[in-house]
């Protein structure tokens, strides 16, 4: 651990590139295209590496997300998010699409034709709802919409989904299979209306390992470069797959604790209902972050020897993504340091 200032992004990029490569090989091997969701790093320099594994493009969120890719060299990007495209973000989009190959995320007649308005000819894809319920249309109306779109002018690439569902233990298959019938339902209904699915994507870190290869043409995996406590926990990674920790100090041991200086304003304060705490410690497995405060984070300990006050512990967060975005820097543990070139790229 390096002598920074606590709480601080500590990356292995040995880790991270093993980890790299191998989705990217294992896409490879299935006959897949990689479009890695870049809204887990946020980093040029962790998109250069997965770009030079063999990766088609990436997928971000957000227009400012693409503005920032974009800026560092990235020339072939997706928003995977339904936009409303008003004019100011058409007036982005349109600069966007000047630059670099773009596609966009729609689900709905209205965001088409707004979008279709501000920057004509754009290429889209139409989002299924393959059972998370958040966005997409159901796979049997999404012919309807792939049609009205055309009309428009628009140019429909495909059909794409997100599962993110697979986020809970045991479910990966399930989750995937929904995907996969989903998806092939609505490849179907674009048919229908006669137009192909160039593109077919879908996938998460959770479900990769279970994608449905005869489906999907693509798969958007963004966790996986990092991993998480989340992960660990899913068994979709071990902790020896982990490439980033939140550098700590222990602070106090008030009332026989061990509390650390990483709170939810440096590790984020995702935990889902199945979590067995807050974060986990590499170096200590059996421990728990138990309670967070914004700048706390009480560790339910393993029952070795408590760390002296003042000394460093490494702790996972649960959510990488979230944690990343909270952070300017990502610190290597060969001494550099990288930008989070896209943190806070929200619009």
């Amino acid at each position: 651990m390096l002598d920074r200032p606590t709480p601080y992004l500590l990356v292995d990029p040995d880790v991270l590139s093993a980890n790299v490569q191998a989705m990217a090989r294992f896409a490879r091997d299935r006959g897949l295209l990689l479009r890695p969701h870049a809204k887990t790093h946020k980093t040029p320099e962790i998109a250069r590496l997965q770009l030079a594994a063999g990766a088609t493009g990436l997928t971000v969120a957000t227009v400012s997300e693409a503005e920032a890719f974009a800026a560092a060299g990235v020339t072939d990007l997706f928003l995977a998010y339904p936009l409303w495209v008003d004019p100011a973000r058409g007036a982005r989009l349109r600069a966007l699409t000047d630059r670099v190959a773009v596609q966009v995320g729609i689900d709905s007649v209205e965001g088409a034709r707004a979008l279709a308005a501000q920057v004509p000819g754009c290429s889209v894809m139409v989002e299924v709802d393959s059972g998370q319920h958040r966005s997409g249309v159901q796979p049997s109306e999404a012919g309807v919409l792939a049609e009205c779109a055309v009309r428009t002018g628009l140019d429909v690439h495909g059909v794409f989904s997100f599962p993110g569902h697979s986020y809970a233990p045991g479910i990966a298959a399930e989750v995937a299979g929904q995907e996969s019938a989903a998806l092939r339902a609505a490849v179907g209904s674009l048919a229908e209306h006669g137009i192909e699915a160039r593109v077919v994507s879908g996938g998460s870190t959770p479900s990769a390992s279970e994608v449905d290869s005869d489906v999907l043409t693509e798969m958007r995996p963004g966790v996986y470069v990092f991993n998480d406590a989340q992960q660990w926990e899913l068994g979709t990674a071990g902790p020896e797959g982990i490439s980033l920790v939140c550098v700590a100090t222990v602070v106090s041991h008030s009332g026989g604790k061990v509390v650390l200086d990483a709170g939810s304003k440096a590790l984020g304060a995702d935990r889902q209902v199945w979590a067995t705490g807050y974060g986990r410690l590499p170096d200590h497995p059996d421990a728990r972050i138990t309670l967070q405060g914004e700048h706390h984070a009480v560790v339910a300990w393993d029952g070795s020897p408590r760390p002296e006050i003042g000394s460093r512990v490494r702790v996972v967060p649960n959510h990488v993504c979230i944690a990343v975005n909270l952070h300017d820097e990502l610190v290597t543990t060969d001494g550099q340091v990288w930008t989070v070139t896209a943190r806070g790229a929200n619009t």
